[in-house]
């Protein structure tokens, strides 16, 4: 059986497959450029195919601390008066809200008594034969692995290295999210505050004990650089330019904050997830959507892999087969959720929340 397994991206997917690699009699190594737990973006949402994932796990009591408050969402018109109110889903189960970078910190602690982390670093180069996959880092010592596996997001350095250029992957949607936490509490601790203008959207996102606020807005944007926070900074800024409500007063906070998340929202589309010893999981593989999926497709693709590991004969290709069955549809979904989301003109705005205040729960 194949032993030694690196994963790279101690996120979501990373953590979560080095936990059941670890469980399946496997050697996981995670690596992480990070020097430590990353920041966030949106929360997200454990629900569905990842339920009886993080079950197994024994961390449902864990996730349910750290859930999110959320009960409602409250439409506001341009000029910030409530339009529509609307029930957030009820939770069925085991089902949670929760801050994204909480789940991350849950499921690495779940993982990390049983695997290697390697934090601060990356990988530079791999170099693959029938037996395995030589690996050199940017700081650690070249190794030996039987099998790599890129689980670390959009910009994922193993798809890059083993499949090509992210050009050929990735497909922009126009749309891009920049975030950043209040570190304090949230006005309407129970609601999710979503005010728009056309193309433009912003959320005021409660947690438990602080808030977050979150700005979404279609834009072509050249030349992006994902690592770039002076000018991801600006680009929000410009975007925001003459926008009436409270909007001013956030944009302040989130140019004064130094732990911001910012990127384009984008769907990743390859032909196949695997190359050899060298496969994908979670964001390098699919990236998916605007509403909190991409984490709970995740988890389950990460519990996929590493069933399907247990029998090493086409291992990969089960893999995929299995975990593209949960991927297509919500990939299909990502154009109606921005529309949405962010409404293009005023009259789509109107539409939308008349159709909120129709909606079963609305109002």
């Amino acid at each position: 059986m194949t032993k030694n397994v690196l994963i790279s991206g101690a996120g979501v997917a990373g953590s979560t497959l080095a936990y059941w690699l670890a469980r399946n009699g496997f050697k996981p190594t995670v690596v992480e450029r990070s020097a430590g737990r990353r920041s966030s973006g949106n929360p997200v949402d454990v629900r569905g195919p990842a339920v009886p994932v993080v079950q197994a796990m024994g961390i449902v009591p864990r996730l349910r601390d750290a859930a999110t408050t959320s009960r409602r969402i409250r439409l506001l018109a341009g000029d910030g008066r409530q339009v529509a109110t609307v029930r957030m889903p009820s939770n069925k189960g085991d089902e949670v809200e929760i801050p994204r970078d909480d789940l991350a910190g849950i499921l690495y602690e779940a993982a990390r008594d049983d695997a290697e982390f390697l934090f601060d670093d990356t990988i530079t180069e791999l170099r693959q034969d029938g037996d395995g996959v030589d690996v050199t880092f940017g700081r650690a010592a070249p190794r030996r692995f039987d099998l790599v596996v890129g689980a670390d997001g959009l910009h994922s350095t193993v798809r890059r290295i083993a499949f090509g250029p992210e050009h050929d992957f990735v497909r922009p949607t126009g749309i891009h999210v920049a975030t950043t936490s209040f570190g304090e509490p949230a006005d309407h601790p129970e609601d999710v505050i979503l005010y728009n203008t056309p193309g433009r959207l912003v959320g005021i996102h409660p947690s438990r004990g602080t808030g977050g606020v979150a700005f979404i807005f279609r834009a072509e944007v050249d030349g992006f650089d994902h690592r770039d926070l002076v000018r991801h900074k600006r680009i929000v800024a410009e975007a925001y330019a003459g926008v009436g409500w409270r909007v001013p007063e956030l944009l302040d906070r989130f140019r004064a904050a130094e732990d911001v998340f910012f990127d384009a929202v984008s769907l990743v589309d390859l032909p196949s997830w695997s190359a050899g010893r060298i496969t994908l999981v979670g964001d390098a593989a699919s990236c998916v959507s605007l509403l909190g999926d991409g984490s709970s497709l995740a988890i389950a693709g990460a519990h996929t892999l590493a069933d399907a590991l247990l029998a090493p004969a086409g291992a990969f290709a089960r893999y995929e087969t299995a975990h593209r069955r949960l991927v297509r549809p919500k990939q299909r979904a990502v154009g109606l959720s921005a529309a949405l989301l962010l409404p293009r003109t005023r009259l789509g705005l109107a539409t939308r929340n008349l159709a909120a205040r129709l909606w079963p729960g609305g109002r």
